[in-house]
């Protein structure tokens, strides 16, 4: 755990920032091999670009309004520093997610195609940035109670909060889901599915994991039923997300049923 990874004459290099940038190179790589063969190949940097920048601005207001606003309203003036740390991925999502609807309409291009392309990529960058997280000492799991669990070292947010005591790995369990939900995308990409299936599964499988995972954070404010934003913001997502394959799986059966003359 190194939050500044080295210093180049006055300017620290910080973990956070530089392996977010990788996660973010990885994931348009992946996107690029994925989308290998379709007509949106040449679509995927100019995408990333708008996408990048919309999931910059999600994931600061949502970490800002949603999971740290007592911190931010009395420290207005580090509400942009965002080369310490401070963002949420689920903010990230939605802005990703608007810029990118945004970006399929304006090039009249079939958003739900494009999301089937792009998914496992998302959670794949998702998954490479969380080692950004324990790097930096945040997104940090509550004590175990035990001998078991990371000790954050001084310096970091999760010392300053809990001092030498072992937390849960709740930043490192969720980027090895993120990986698991990555496999079980490319495998489901075997079979032929309706328009959105591969996205929505994504939305649906990294929601579940992360609201179960949310039970062992010691970093963020609670809420009715004790739940985090986080877990609320999963939920909603989850409803969403199944109400949604709800609708693109009745298109698909209906689809198949005009096809096969019945």
């Amino acid at each position: 755990m190194k939050a500044i990874l080295l210093t180049i004459g006055d300017f620290p290099v910080r973990s956070y920032g530089l392996v977010v940038a990788l996660a973010i190179v990885l994931a348009v790589g992946v996107a690029s091999y994925m989308s290998r063969g379709t007509a949106y190949r040449p679509h995927i940097l100019n995408l990333a670009l708008y996408a990048v920048v919309g999931g910059l601005l999600g994931a600061r207001l949502w970490e800002v309004l949603f999971f740290q606003w007592d911190y931010y309203s009395r420290h207005p003036g580090e509400v942009l520093a965002i080369w310490e740390g401070g963002v949420s991925i689920q903010g990230a999502l939605v802005g990703g997610w608007a810029a990118a609807l945004w970006y399929a309409r304006r090039h009249k291009l079939d958003f739900w195609e494009l999301s089937d392309v792009v998914a496992p990529a998302l959670v794949f960058g998702q998954g490479i940035g969380r080692i950004a997280c324990l790097l930096n000492g945040d997104a940090y799991g509550s004590p175990t109670g035990s001998g078991f669990g990371l000790v954050y070292p001084p310096g970091t947010a999760a010392y300053a909060a809990y001092g030498s005591q072992p937390l849960w790995p709740a930043e490192v369990w969720e980027g090895q889901w993120d990986m698991i939900v990555f496999g079980l995308l490319l495998m489901l990409k075997n079979r032929p599915w309706p328009k959105g299936f591969i996205f929505l599964a994504y939305a649906i499988l990294y929601s579940v994991g992360r609201f179960f995972l949310e039970f062992l954070r010691g970093d963020s404010p609670r809420y009715l039923f004790d739940w985090t934003a986080a877990q609320w913001t999963s939920a909603v997502i989850l409803v969403l997300a199944l109400a949604a394959l709800a609708v693109r799986l009745g298109k698909g059966r209906r689809k198949a049923g005009v096809a096969d003359g019945t």
